[in-house]
């Protein structure tokens, strides 16, 4: 392509930019921006996305109609965050709506900008709130504990698979993961069995974790959450097929994809209730004076194609105990 052809096409497409500016001048003013700021990977949780709208609409936001939600992503690259939160804060939008390790990126970098965030882990501990009945300064959300669930998670995972000696367990880099690897290492001494643990660091590294997990001759694996393996659970769905490894997962989401059992809180309705908070805080709610809200809801998902094709037979005990179960 020429020069001249480059600069043409150039000077079309600021051309085309600069004609949007108003008219997102405009929206701006008549509208709030929500900054929704995620770890890992947009594309893979766009169900969390739509429960996030879904929630904003239960309070009267509509996105497009009388609020605007912009989106960001550090694509699994945590240190990203605080560049992206801190281009929110200068936006400036009206709140950021995040992941934990996005809440925590934008708490270091404003204490004005409301932020409401989802975690599966405890957001005093964390640093995000100072309790949860009054978090207290720019920061609330939701919490649905998973980091709570590994010995029961262990548990249901050893009466589907009682010959298992070696259990396998995929951890990712992440607050969320570390607690609920260090619940799991608990729960499974408790009980003497022996672990085998591969903590992912990039997405190039899971092949390389079920080959050690093959030569270490794990008999099942518990993948721990975190939005890395969120937004890899098909690639690590069709590694543990590929493996003959029966897996436990963090989230329904899993098993829908082809996993084989969860035990896990909704996480999408987390998101929900992440949606209606933001809307509240849009109508004048105050972040500190909300409370954090707990999830409770649990459910057993378990995926019968995937135990046929593994040779397994479920108990009927298991079954009975399931809040769902695929066919």
């Amino acid at each position: 392509m020429s020069a001249n052809m480059k600069r043409r096409e150039f000077i079309t497409l600021l051309g085309g930019a600069a004609a949007a500016w108003p008219l997102a001048a405009r929206a701006q003013q008549t509208m709030p921006v929500i900054g929704f700021l995620r770890s890992a990977s947009l594309a893979d949780a766009t169900n969390l996305i739509d429960a996030f709208r879904q929630g904003l609409r239960e309070i009267g936001y509509f996105e497009g109609q009388n609020v605007v939600i912009e989106y960001r992503s550090a694509d699994n690259d945590p240190d990203r965050l605080t560049a992206l939160a801190t281009d929110f804060v200068r936006r400036p939008v009206a709140l950021i709506v995040g992941n934990v390790l996005s809440a925590i990126a934008a708490k270091t970098v404003t204490t004005t900008v409301p932020i409401v965030f989802a975690t599966g882990t405890d957001p005093v501990r964390d640093g995000l709130v100072s309790s949860l009945n009054r978090p207290g300064g720019n920061v609330t959300g939701v919490s649905f504990l998973a980091e709570r669930l590994g010995a029961k998670r262990l548990e249901l995972l050893h009466e589907l698979v009682p010959t298992a000696t070696s259990i396998a367990v995929l951890v990712a880099r992440s607050p969320d993961a570390t607690s609920e690897q260090q619940e799991l290492e608990a729960a499974a001494q408790s009980i003497g069995q022996r672990l085998t643990i591969f903590q992912v660091n990039t997405d190039h590294d899971f092949e390389a974790a079920f080959a050690a997990f093959v030569a270490r001759r794990a008999g099942a694996l518990i993948v721990i959450g975190g939005a890395v393996m969120f937004s890899n659970r098909d690639r690590i769905v069709a590694l543990a097929a590929r493996h003959k490894l029966p897996a436990s997962y963090p989230l329904r989401e899993y098993v829908s994809a082809g996993g084989l059992m969860s035990y896990a809180p909704s996480i999408t309705e987390a998101y929900r209730q992440v949606g209606v908070y933001a809307g509240r805080i849009l109508k004048g709610d105050k972040p500190g004076d909300l409370p954090v809200m707990q999830s409770t809801k649990f459910e057993l998902v378990i995926n019968l194609n995937t135990a046929r094709a593994l040779g397994l037979t479920i108990p009927a005990s298991l079954l009975a105990l399931a809040d769902e179960v695929i066919e």
